[in-house]
């Protein structure tokens, strides 16, 4: 008599689990807006559900699959609703999500060519196809990875290797005060001091100023610095500002530095006309990083590095640069045009990130995520726009990739503590009313509030209706402070 394998399920309860795990996807993506933009629970409350001695036997996985979609799953921020304005958004899409299960199902590793070469071969064709949605020059390559971090800190690695070699002693690496924090983490990595970051104040649009780069690298040289690394951001977190990366260039290419863009946010502008207008200069950069989780609407996750000489990946990570005296893996080495992908990056097994993006590719078509990236420019315009024409609205910065910033502002109140107060407090109440979700952010060192326009669900009522619903909670939270103040000096 034949004995099933540990671990394996008959085929019927597969298929029926299978059946049911997609009845409950399908219906969470096309909650809507009928669905909350954001469930708040306690570690309280999640523990008194969650927190359970390891299971010492099986249970029904039909049931199983239902429980973590009705309350754990949901428990968080709903980042596809189409009124989450909050940090920035994602709306992820279904060829997507089944690309996810089948790499799973089919334990993909696109590391070693040896092991695995058809998700490899899918994985350079995306990237191919990425590079030519952006309008970059064919020489650039790299790999996906995680996110934006890792991004980062895969890209700032090998231009340290490029540039000092083993040598770190009084580098220096130049950024603006409006840089994600990512930076200056993978430089503590990598081996250099915060001192060794030189953090700039912006120019009066937010971006890294060429001019005041170029005097400090010169005041950094006569001081005895080593100056090697500028950090452009294409699409700040705060306002969406993009730094001019032509002049950059100009001042890396002058200066023999090596020019990274973080593009986490904003690369993926490069895909429609506009956008590409908006990052000229891009073909320029020595790295680029950018997330489609973020821009290109796909599932966690997914992010990408890219090099205009990639073979300076290949250089600071090759497995066979890094072997000690173990034959393990020598089997696998790559020969020819065979490549190993776990050469380029810090992962050796590596997942298949790249398939999500090349099914829903396959299936709507290049020309629908540049109509999708080009609504969420469209979108961060009419914003400004209706914040502009409203009398108790102003704009904090110009709109930036897919990012508004704004106050709301009652009559007769001036800039200071008082206005900072009421935004951060006006931010929770927004999002305690459940009907949207914004964040704060500081703008010139003010608080303001901040919307991110990408989600392609979004639509310019959900625009008018969130900005409806902020003046409106505005409105009575500045009605109850006179009253608070008129209780407290009455006669006045």
């Amino acid at each position: 008599m034949l004995t099933r394998p540990p671990l394996t399920l008959p085929p019927d309860q597969m298929r029926e689990a299978g059946r049911r795990a997609i009845e409950l996807i399908i219906d969470r993506m096309n909650e809507g807006e009928l669905g909350p933009v954001l469930v708040r629970r306690s570690r309280h409350d999640l523990e008194q559900g969650w927190d359970e001695p390891i299971p010492e036997h099986g249970q029904d996985l039909v049931g199983l699959l239902e429980r973590l979609a009705v309350d754990a799953l949901p428990s968080g921020m709903h980042s596809d609703h189409p009124r989450c304005f909050a940090f920035v958004p994602t709306s992820g899409n279904y060829p997507a999500v089944l690309a996810d299960a089948l790499t799973a199902a089919f334990l993909s590793v696109p590391g070693a060519w040896l092991v695995g070469s058809g998700p490899t071969q899918l994985e350079l064709v995306t990237l191919r196809w990425l590079r030519e949605l952006l309008g970059l020059d064919g020489c650039f390559g790299g790999l996906f990875v995680s996110g934006g971090s890792i991004a980062n800190l895969t890209a700032l690695t090998a231009a340290r290797d490029s540039l000092l070699g083993g040598d770190l002693t009084a580098a220096r690496v130049y950024c603006s005060t409006q840089a994600h924090p990512s930076i200056a983490r993978a430089l503590h990595i990598i081996g250099l001091t915060r001192e060794q970051l030189v953090v700039l104040p912006p120019d009066d649009r937010l971006r890294l100023d060429p001019a005041l780069l170029a005097e400090r690298i010169r005041q950094d040289r006569d001081g005895g610095g080593r100056p090697f690394l500028v950090v452009a951001t294409i699409g700040t977190t705060g306002t969406g500002a993009v730094d001019p990366l032509a002049e950059l260039a100009d001042v890396c290419e002058r200066e023999g530095l090596w020019l990274h863009a973080d593009g986490a946010l904003g690369a993926a502008a490069a895909a429609t006309d506009r956008g590409r207008r908006m990052l000229a200069g891009l073909n320029r950069v020595d790295s680029l990083t950018l997330d489609p989780h973020k821009w290109l609407f796909q599932p966690y996750e997914l992010g990408c590095v890219l090099l205009r000489r990639p073979e300076q990946l290949k250089q600071t990570f090759a497995m066979a640069r890094h072997f000690l005296d173990s034959g393990y893996l020598m089997v696998s080495e790559s020969e020819g045009l065979e490549p190993n992908l776990s050469d380029y990056g810090p992962q050796q097994t590596r997942g298949l990130r790249a398939l999500k993006l090349w099914l829903s590719l396959k299936t709507f078509g290049a020309n629908a995520f540049r109509d999708a990236v080009d609504q969420g420019i469209t979108l961060a315009e009419h914003a400004a726009t209706l914040i502009g024409e409203h009398p108790e609205l102003e704009a904090a910065s110009e709109p930036g990739l897919g990012v508004v910033t704004l106050r709301y502002r009652p009559p007769g109140l001036p800039p200071g503590p008082d206005l900072d107060s009421l935004q951060a407090e006006l931010a929770r109440t927004v999002l305690e009313a459940g009907f949207a979700m914004i964040t704060t952010t500081a703008v010139r060192g003010e608080t303001v509030l901040r919307m991110c326009t990408i989600n392609p669900r979004t639509s310019a009522r959900h625009i008018d209706d969130t900005l409806d619903h902020i003046v409106a909670c505005g409105r009575a939270l500045a009605a109850r402070a006179e009253r608070s103040a008129a209780t407290a000096h009455p006669g006045r």
